[in-house]
């Protein structure tokens, strides 16, 4: 018998092949959980991408996810992403900044995911700031106030970023061992 033959015949495979997906996908959920931490690194896509390569390696019975948890496990992605890139604007716009200050806070928001990792507080509030001075004419201390206020509003969509985070792990958990 050849050896590649004696490989094949071993009955153990599919065992080894449960384990090792379970070890992929773990390594890839915790990856994405501290991507939600990390701003350098797309947690909640690597949570998605964890739960399909779930799915492709075990398959349909295998893996116990159903098709319509991407949906969900999608929406939530989707929704948080929305919800990050607006924080800083809604933040500038409730410390009482105008139209431009939350305008100036979403441009400094795009500006900053290039500057990481801390161009994502920095890029709202030089944007609010910039923009509240520059285009709505406010005093110094008001235009401040607006920058700040994006700020909060930023960290507050990290505080979202991770809860929902922790929501898409708890969706792929329920999914695979309780939802049938």
């Amino acid at each position: 018998m050849r050896m590649w033959d004696m490989i094949a015949a071993w009955g153990g495979w599919g065992t080894v092949g449960t384990v090792g997906a379970w070890i992929v996908t773990g390594c890839l959920l915790v990856c994405g959980l501290v991507g939600c931490v990390l701003p350098v690194l797309p947690g909640h896509l690597i949570i998605f991408i964890a739960a399909l390569a779930h799915r492709l390696m075990l398959g349909r019975e295998g893996s116990g996810l159903a098709w319509w948890s991407f949906l969900v496990l999608g929406g939530m992605m989707a929704a948080s992403q929305i919800f990050e890139i607006y924080s800083g604007a809604a933040g500038s716009r409730w410390f009482g900044g105008t139209r431009w200050g939350g305008l100036g806070a979403f441009l400094g928001t795009i500006v900053g995911m290039f500057l990481m990792p801390w161009g994502l507080l920095l890029g709202p509030l030089v944007g609010a700031f910039a923009f509240e001075l520059a285009f709505a004419r406010k005093e110094l201390r008001p235009a401040t106030v607006s920058g700040v206020g994006s700020v909060v509003g930023t960290v507050a969509g990290l505080v979202v970023k991770l809860v929902v985070g922790l929501l898409m792990l708890a969706w792929f958990f329920a999914d695979v061992f309780w939802i049938r």
